[in-house]
């Protein structure tokens, strides 16, 4: 370990680590709207009960396709299971495949001590069947 003997010693007290807030794992995208101006609407009830804010920026996982892409948040109608993915992005996600739709933010040392990102999971009528604040360990 050198002549610095504590680990980690050397990270500033003030750094800022960007973490997962919220997850929104196998969505279906029930709207693919090429012509409507750009975002995801999601679901009011859904964006509420996970966290993730109206314009905020979200990262969307496309399952089938493997495909990545950076957008924002708006407010579907409460209680609809819409995932509508819009705009530009509409190319890049269709309807019935399945997504995983991530919020990150940033936190520092002394939050991280209670943090806890929401995850939440869905059945194919995009209802959510359960929640959770961690992740399996995964095994070999």
């Amino acid at each position: 370990m050198g002549h610095n003997t504590r680990p980690h010693s050397h990270l500033r007290t003030n750094m800022q680590i960007t973490m997962l807030k919220a997850k929104l794992h196998r969505a279906t995208v029930t709207h693919s709207e090429l012509g409507y101006e750009g975002s995801c609407a999601i679901d009011g009830k859904i964006l509420d009960f996970s966290g993730i804010r109206e314009y905020e920026q979200i990262q969307i996982y496309n399952i089938n396709t493997g495909g990545r892409f950076t957008t924002y948040a708006i407010r579907a109608e409460e209680s609809s299971g819409i995932f509508s993915v819009n705009g530009a992005a509409a190319r890049l996600a269709c309807q019935g495949d399945l997504i995983i739709v991530c919020a990150f933010a940033e936190f520092d040392e002394h939050e991280m001590k209670n943090y806890k990102p929401t995850l939440v999971y869905f059945n194919e009528q995009n209802e959510i069947t359960h929640s959770s604040h961690s992740i399996s360990v995964q095994v070999a």
